[in-house]
Formats: C-alpha cells, structure tokens, sequence
C-alpha cells in the first residue's frame, strides 16, 4: 500500500473527469484505477466519488481529500526536485500550450537557444489560441494572454503586450481617419473571433474604460489574416505588435487612436501546482521572462 501512489491515481481522475481518461494518462489499466480508488476509500472509510454510469461527482469530503492531496504531492515534488538540482541540470520532457501568432512570432528563434543551453530538456509545442486543460489534457505549461480565470493554476508573468488599432493608409484615404471611439460605428472594422457582437475595450481616461460595438464584413480568429486583411484596405484592426509591429514600421499600417489605447495585456506562463517545482518547467519560464521581459 502506498498512500502518495493513491493520491496521485486520485488526483488524476480528478483532473481527467473520468476513470478512462487517468487511467490512459497513468499508463495502468481502468480496472486498476478503479479498484485503487475504491481501496482508498476502504482505507478513509469515507466516499470520495458518486459513481453512475455516465458521470463521476466529487463528494464533499472528497473535494476537500483532493484540495490537500495536491498541496502535499507538490510539496513532495517539491522536496525531491529541490535535492535533485543541487547537483543535476533540468532534464526530461516539458509539453507546452502556446498561442499560434505569439508561437510564431517568437518561439521559432527562442525555443532552439533553449535546447542549447539545456541538452538534456525536451519540448514538445501545441499551437492553439483556446484556453486548453492543462490538468486534464496532460500539459506542463501554458502560455497565456489576457485576464487568467484558473485559480487553482500558478501563474508568472513573462510579459506585457502591447495592442494597436491601425488600417491602411488607403483606407484611411477614402474613409476618413477616426478621432475618437464612437467613430468607428461609420467604420469596417475586421474584429479578432466569431460572434455577431464584438466590443473593443478604450481608454477613457482617468482608468476609466469605454467599450465600442465594432462591425465589419470580415471576422477571423487568426491575426495574420486580420493584419493582412488591413493592409488590403478591407478596414480598422485591433492587435498585439507582435503581429502588426513590421506592417506599422514599414507604413503599411498607420495607428490610429492612440490616444484611447487600454493597457497592455499580461503574457503569463500558467501550470499546476504540482509541476511548481519541476525544474525544466522552472529552467523555460525563467528563460521566457528573460528574453521576452523587454518585449
């Protein structure tokens, strides 16, 4: 019997939703999880899971098993990374979620000096703009923009970035450059997602922010295209510099109310509690907020 080993079978089905989905992340059979957990429960004396056919729902007591079962197993992790690399260098395997535009952008040139500097690390890179599970999609790090909502995730920052409103120096020719928000109701705006309603965030001044519905004949979710779109003279695009930072210095694209530009979004480097002292995931953020603190 050993308790951390039913922890962690625990933790996972947890994080999986369901004793098929641990049990191919664990690499043991579902009938070996299953009969695991219901020996953790003989041993409790407690029931941690509700159990039917369709779903598995937390108990009280089991949500409260599982809360302090993921602090102690950090902590443990903790302890033996933190006697591991006194002496050894981060190795081992890192899986990583990152943003396509951001990815591209940045981590063709960065990631490979990583490698050098750390021969026994592996990366394996999911390009993806959705916020993906990282506990039960089996990721070690994500990188993120914008406003975090998993709050039992950690988060460092890495970066700050800035976004721009801009269109070509065509379109603004032809249909007039606006001088404040509102005048982008007259406008073909070419907005970041899908949906009928998309609202930019402005600065109104004094922390104060205005929100603009925005309408165009164009809406993507993939910046490229928008900037590419812009570039054309199809209309007003909202984007990081990373994306539109060439365009602008090249005259492509001309930026346009600067003045009601919000602040810069947060690039933060997301991962559970548990990978909190692993130290290829500590060795790549680290890494990250070096090259991209400045970014």
């Amino acid at each position: 019997m050993n308790p951390f080993e039913d922890m962690r079978i625990f933790c996972q089905v947890m994080d999986s939703g369901s004793f098929t989905a641990a049990a191919d992340q664990l690499g043991l059979s579902k009938q070996f999880v299953s009969r695991r957990l219901m020996q953790l429960e003989e041993r409790l004396g407690v029931r941690l899971l509700n159990r039917s056919t369709r779903r598995l729902d937390v108990t009280p007591l089991g949500q409260s098993y599982y809360e302090s079962a993921l602090r102690l197993l950090g902590e443990v992790e903790q302890v033996e990374q933190g006697i591991a690399g006194q002496t050894a260098e981060p190795r081992g395997t890192i899986r990583v979620s990152a943003p396509l535009s951001f990815a591209v952008a940045h981590l063709g040139c960065l990631l490979p000096l990583f490698l050098q500097r750390y021969r026994e690390v592996t990366v394996e890179v999911d390009l993806s703009d959705r916020p993906v599970d990282l506990l039960g999609e089996g990721y070690d790090l994500a990188l993120r923009i914008g406003v975090l909502e998993d709050s039992t995730l950690i988060a460092r920052r890495i970066a700050s970035i800035e976004r721009v409103y801009c269109a070509s120096p065509a379109y603004l020719a032809e249909r007039g450059t606006p001088l404040k928000p509102e005048d982008l109701h007259s406008h073909d705006c070419l907005p970041y997602g899908h949906g009928r309603s998309v609202q930019w965030r402005f600065n109104a001044g004094q922390g104060k922010p205005l929100l603009v519905n925005v309408t165009g004949r164009m809406r993507v979710n993939n910046g490229e295209l928008l900037r590419d779109a812009a570039v054309q003279g199809m209309g007003v695009t909202y984007l990081p510099t990373f994306i539109v930072g060439a365009a602008l210095k090249d005259g492509r694209l001309v930026p346009v109310l600067d003045d009601y530009r919000p602040e810069p979004l947060t690039l933060s480097a997301v991962y559970p509690q548990h990978r909190q002292a692993s130290r290829p995931v500590q060795a790549l953020v680290e890494f990250l907020r070096e090259r991209l603190n400045q970014m």
